[in-house]
């Protein structure tokens, strides 16, 4: 029994230390070495080409298109207190050989949001934010026979948006933001352009104003899903009811999907969709894809705040 025990306490001995050592313990970080910030930078040139003979004779034209996009994102966590900025913008055109053809924009986004908020939970805060949503160029409808007409250009239309609510932000990839109240202001810089005949109502917008206000409902989700190590999917959903026109036809949408690939390092395929349904804009449901092969450029700096 005597050496029993003798040997029981050699043990104890021996393995006390022993996880001692292999239990780790957490490092402080030292103040002036915490990042509350957490950024992230994508730009990227996109390309696709077709080169045709003039003697092809499955007949066809030569193209060249080019897209170049910017991405970056930056969040601020501290406490209860919270602040996320992005801005997303997108630039595509085409241009083609033949009669009929030249250079035609293909795509074009430029999108701005910031937005303050103030945890209640781990999941749920309330908020403030502010966004803005156009384009860069004009852009044009093109007839049968190739005539031109301007339909849209740089804040024609532009929709800036403000809201306050609740947001349900269970993990890093999804949030979702519910605002009660939320004005807006569509502008259209310059509306004669579009004006034909001179009484027309553009994108909401009557004869001898520039402006149109709205006070409304506005959800706002978005999610950014990895899909393997090289892949991922940004998903960016807005809805709008108007106040005044509550019905469901009334209603606007606007969903904006993102699919990336890495091929390695620097090449990429990114797969782009659009679908808006705007009862200002058309009655009908409008669509944009794009597919294109690419060099982009990476980087994600996280922040290391204690959890």
């Amino acid at each position: 029994m005597k050496i029993l025990f003798t040997h029981t306490a050699w043990l104890w001995a021996l393995a006390l230390p022993a996880a001692a050592q292999t239990t780790p313990t957490p490092r402080a970080i030292p103040a002036d070495s915490v990042r509350y910030w957490a950024t992230h930078l994508r730009a990227g040139l996109n390309a696709n080409e077709a080169l045709i003979s003039k003697n092809w004779k499955s007949g066809g034209t030569s193209s060249l298109g080019l897209s170049l996009l910017f991405n970056g994102t930056a969040r601020y966590e501290h406490g209860h207190h919270n602040w996320n900025g992005e801005a997303d913008f997108l630039y595509a055109g085409q241009y083609t050989q033949g009669e009929e053809g030249g250079y035609r924009k293909t795509n074009d986004r430029l999108y701005l949001d910031t937005k303050y908020g103030y945890d209640l939970t781990k999941k749920w805060g309330l908020f403030t934010a502010m966004n803005l949503l156009s384009q860069f160029a004009a852009g044009f409808n093109y007839a049968d026979d190739g005539q031109a007409t301007l339909i849209s250009s740089f804040l024609a239309p532009g929709y800036l948006t403000s809201s306050f609510g609740a947001e349900f932000h269970p993990n890093e990839r999804f949030n979702l933001r519910l605002a009660p109240l939320a004005p807006r202001v569509t502008i259209v810089r310059q509306p004669d352009r579009f004006r034909i005949p001179a009484d027309t109502t553009i994108y909401g917008v009557k004869p001898g104003r520039s402006a149109f206000w709205q006070v409304g409902f506005q959800a706002l989700a978005q999610l950014e899903q990895p899909l393997g190590p090289n892949a991922d999917l940004k998903v960016r959903y807005v809805l709008f009811v108007d106040y005044a026109r509550p019905r469901l036809v009334d209603t606007s949408h606007r969903l904006d999907l993102t699919l990336t690939a890495k091929i390695n390092t620097l090449l990429n395929v990114s797969l782009g969709g659009i679908v808006l349904y705007d009862y200002n804009q058309d009655q009908g449901f409008q669509y944009s894809q794009n597919l294109a092969l690419g060099i982009v450029l990476d980087r994600n700096r996280p922040a290391n705040r204690p959890k």
